[in-house]
Parts: structure tokens; C-alpha cells; sequence
């Protein structure tokens, strides 16, 4: 069900260092390192930290949810808009996470941002 969690940080190198602390003692390392997200896991990466310049505030993070295909994110992402979700990227390839990473972002009711993902990294 969940693909993977994703923390918006104000102070990335801050919270990496807490995060590397944390999951060194839980045999969890850094599977992606780049200049704004950090990703953890044992082997493919499923706790991000990102940084994007901006407080926190509703929408700030996201759960991803694994889908069976683009059909069901399409569907999820038409069923999520239609009760009362907002769209927040809609449904497409995201060559910048993998070769096959197809998703939709939605915003829930409240503004928490929800990911419907199939393919992977």
C-alpha cells in the first residue's frame, strides 16, 4: 500500500543529520542524496526529506500510495477529484524519479497532498 513518505524540512543538512542519528540505529541508511531530498531505506528508498524553501503548512510532505498500474492512478486521481480532492499535478510520467515512475498528486480536503504512483524508481 504505501510506496513511500515524504517530509518537507526547512533545514535539509539539519534534519539529515537527526535522521541519519536515527535510522543508523535501526540498520536503515541513505539510498539518494542530491542537493534538495534525501531519501532513506534498505534498499530502495522510502522516507524522503525535502527540502523546497517554503514553511510548513498544509500540503507540506506526502504519503505516496502504490497502484496496480496507470489505470488505477488514473482512476484514483478522477474518483479523488470528484470527492471533493484539488488537483495537484495530474496523472503523467515523471521521468525525474525513474524511467517508468507514472503519478498524480492530489490535495485532500484538508490540503494534505496525496501521491498515486505505479511503475518505480
Amino acid at each position: 500500500m504505501l510506496f513511500h513518505v515524504g517530509f518537507e524540512v526547512s533545514d535539509l543538512a539539519r534534519s539529515a543529520a537527526f535522521y541519519d542519528a536515527v535510522f543508523a540505529r535501526l540498520g536503515i541508511r541513505r539510498v539518494h542524496d542530491s542537493p534538495s531530498a534525501i531519501a532513506y531505506g534498505s534498499h530502495e528508498p522510502r522516507f524522503w526529506i525535502v527540502e523546497r524553501g517554503r514553511p510548513p503548512a498544509p500540503g507540506y510532505g506526502h504519503t505516496a500510495i502504490q497502484a496496480s498500474g496507470r489505470v488505477a492512478v488514473d482512476a484514483a486521481y478522477e474518483a479523488a477529484l470528484s470527492s471533493g480532492g484539488r488537483d495537484d499535478g495530474p496523472p503523467g510520467l515523471r521521468p525525474q524519479y525513474g524511467p517508468r515512475y507514472y503519478a498524480a498528486y492530489v490535495l485532500d480536503p484538508d490540503g494534505l497532498r496525496l501521491e498515486l504512483v505505479a511503475g518505480g524508481h
